[in-house]
């Protein structure tokens, strides 16, 4: 079992997971289907919410005490959270930028962006996983955002399986706008991509953002997944980028709606944590110690996100060779039914 969602309160833990998937799936729809829905949703709001975080740094910083007692201050003041958002919307607004053609959009040397600023998310988890790893080698360590993590070798295999992750993008000119001029498609990026990046993804959450997993390593992955499987095949990434950026928004603002205290308690019953808290609960946990804590899951997710990537980079490097391709600057998976389709809602030029 890799969280606590059984006996009591399961109910409550599974429906409001079920609630972030079906809800990021309809605000991806929203934002990818008009002009309008993406320039609110990554314009307009983006912007407010940044005067937002400005006035509550700044009051905070001069002892106002509603900023400091502002949820967002207390439990969502990290580098990590801020560098994912920012990170997230930038990639939002550069793949709009490909798919309506705006700007240096229509540049041929923008095509390679879209690889650029997905490296550079996924580089701030393994940043991440590695400070863990570093904080809290074999004991409990306590985050700027209040939340108990365990470091190890989870850690360092899942880093590991981050970096090659980046390496197993492959195609990285060849994206274009959709016929319909709903989506940005990278045809390249197939569901073989998509399975080891969700694959490392949700070890990253699972290792490092334990209080929050169930609804950013769960239902923050299907939303694009399910997506580009059933009726967007192509879409992915962007699709990817926008329900991260819809859902850290929400997340910075609204925190405890997902959050559980360092001391265990929650403010909302379908609050859920991971296995690495052995029982359940954070009794007897505290700074430098390995009380309550079973490693097992964490290590066995970041070993199948090393496995997974190591094999999907393998292969890739296997067909270059055979097909004599560059697979950065050519395409590997043209043979591909998923790339096939993706090519076909795609405008080619």
């Amino acid at each position: 079992m890799l969280f606590h969602v059984y006996g009591d309160g399961a109910m409550a833990k599974w429906i409001a997971m079920l609630a972030v998937l079906a809800g990021l799936i309809l605000m991806n729809e929203f934002a990818r289907r008009t002009k309008t829905g993406g320039l609110l949703m990554f314009g307009v709001i983006p912007a407010i919410l940044t005067v937002y975080f400005i006035i509550i740094q700044v009051a905070a910083g001069g002892g106002a005490q509603w900023a400091v007692d502002n949820q967002t201050h207390l439990y969502m003041n990290g580098w990590f959270h801020y560098a994912k958002l920012y990170a997230s919307l930038a990639g939002c607004i550069g793949f709009m930028m490909i798919k309506y053609e705006w700007g240096v959009g229509k540049k041929h040397w923008f095509k390679a962006f879209p690889f650029a600023i997905v490296a550079i998310n996924i580089l701030i988890a393994v940043a991440s996983d590695f400070e863990s790893a570093i904080n809290g080698w074999g004991h409990w360590w306590l985050s700027s955002e209040d939340v108990w993590l365990y470091g190890g070798w989870h850690n360092v295999m899942n880093g590991i399986a981050g970096i090659l992750n980046i390496l197993c993008m492959t195609g990285w000119w060849a994206v274009y706008s959709s016929k319909d001029k709903k989506d940005m498609i990278w045809p390249d990026m197939i569901w073989v991509y998509i399975i080891v990046y969700d694959i490392w993804n949700f070890a990253y959450t699972y290792n490092c953002l334990p209080t929050h997993s169930w609804f950013c390593g769960v239902a923050l992955l299907l939303a694009p997944t399910i997506a580009a499987l059933l009726w967007n095949k192509g879409g992915w990434i962007m699709n990817r980028a926008n329900t991260l950026c819809v859902w850290c928004m929400f997340a910075q603002v609204f925190p405890l709606f997902q959050e559980t205290f360092s001391d265990g308690t929650t403010v909302f019953p379908w609050a859920t944590i991971t296995t690495q808290y052995a029982d359940g609960t954070m009794n007897g946990i505290m700074e430098g110690n390995s009380i309550n804590a079973d490693p097992t899951a964490m290590t066995v997710v970041s070993a199948l996100a090393l496995i997974t990537n190591i094999i999907a980079l393998a292969y890739i490097v296997v067909k270059a060779k055979k097909t004599r391709t560059n697979p950065y600057k050519g395409e590997i998976f043209t043979d591909f039914k998923y790339y096939k389709d993706a090519a076909a809602r795609a405008v080619i030029k």
